[in-house]
């Protein structure tokens, strides 16, 4: 079978080969008793020698009938990701197309296979939110001819389009509101940098603020195995075991679930928060709202970036030859609340 230059064959290269319209191609495949024998005859021919499958969800947007959308996440238990989901769900719901969803549960071989998976249904196009580089399993897409969109995350990929938060300014956010309520004694907690990219960027703006205020404030950063409970709960350990002058006086969980097992920790050791330490989280993470006292955090506008990737991948679904791949950065906002705040 002909190899193509981009990934499996599209209905556009069928029609460029056979020398017809995008119209005359498709009304071959669906309205065959519009055209001509002759023009069947050539475009039949293009679609041997290209090897073109036809694709059941292409078809059905040619025609106006719903198709399937895909969507990866890496876990849903992170309520960013369930945002996300109903921010897609809704969009591709308005123009007519179903979403369907699939939680990696942070295995990343577990996501390979959800991709595969949707990939092998022939799902019109796929969103992927991952939380570490996917360029294998966005590969496999490519060579099929799948649209792809990646939430949450850059892959430094000219030839796809993303939609992020800019999760620099996230840390950045987090470090300016500690300086600005008084803190004098700043650390930020966590690990997995080398994993997770929006944790590496927070870290980033955390110490681009620090920089920016330097003398107003000490600087110190706890490191930790990951970005879950229990490193929250190794933080607490850590700091409790200080004595109360050598604390800080405000840390910046690097995740709310993190900054959450924080507070739990420092409450059954006695420490007050926010009396004795100001602490606050970084992504807004409702599956820790049940924390002791409400939580301060940046708000990830997942719904808006579910949507978002939509429009961007019915674009491609679409075949427009003026699609431009593009990178959509949405702005974070700081929500304060009672763990820096008594009024919070």
């Amino acid at each position: 079978m002909p190899s193509h230059p981009q990934g499996a064959p599209r209905l556009h290269d069928v029609a460029e080969r056979a020398g017809v319209s995008l119209g005359t191609a498709s009304n071959v495949l669906n309205h065959p008793e519009r055209v001509s024998e002759t023009t069947i005859e050539r475009v039949r021919a293009a679609i041997e020698e290209l090897g073109f499958v036809r694709n059941g969800n292409a078809s059905s947007l040619a025609s106006g009938r719903p198709g399937s959308i895909g969507l990866v996440v890496i876990n849903l238990s992170n309520s960013m990701f369930v945002d996300v989901a109903r921010g897609a769900q809704a969009a591709a719901r308005a123009a007519g197309h179903n979403l369907l969803l699939a939680d990696s549960a942070d295995d990343f071989d577990a996501q390979g296979e959800n991709v595969e998976s949707f990939s092998e249904a022939r799902v019109a196009g796929l969103l992927l939110a991952p939380m570490q580089d996917s360029a294998s399993h966005i590969a496999r897409l490519k060579v099929r001819g799948t649209p792809v969109v990646i939430i949450n995350y850059d892959q430094g990929d000219d030839d796809l389009c993303t939609v992020v938060v800019d999760n620099e300014r996230v840390g950045y956010l987090a470090a300016r509101h500690m300086i600005e309520i008084g803190c004098t004694r700043i650390a930020l907690a966590g690990g997995g940098d080398e994993d997770y990219q929006p944790v590496r960027l927070r870290r980033i703006g955390v110490r681009r603020a620090m920089r920016e205020a330097a003398g107003r404030a000490a600087f110190e950063e706890i490191a930790v195995d990951g970005v879950k409970e229990a490193d929250g709960r190794a933080v607490a350990e850590i700091v409790s075991a200080r004595s109360s002058g050598s604390r800080p006086d405000g840390i910046i969980g690097v995740t709310d679930s993190l900054a959450s097992a924080l507070i739990e920790g420092l409450g059954e050791a006695g420490i007050s928060v926010p009396g004795d330490i100001a602490v606050m989280g970084c992504d807004r993470n409702a599956s820790a709202q049940d924390c002791p006292v409400p939580l301060t955090s940046v708000a990830m506008k997942g719904q808006e970036m579910g949507a978002a990737a939509v429009r961007l991948l019915l674009e491609e679904m679409a075949r427009d030859e003026g699609h431009e791949h593009r990178r959509v950065t949405l702005s974070p906002e700081l929500v304060i609340r009672a763990s820096t705040s008594s009024t919070g």
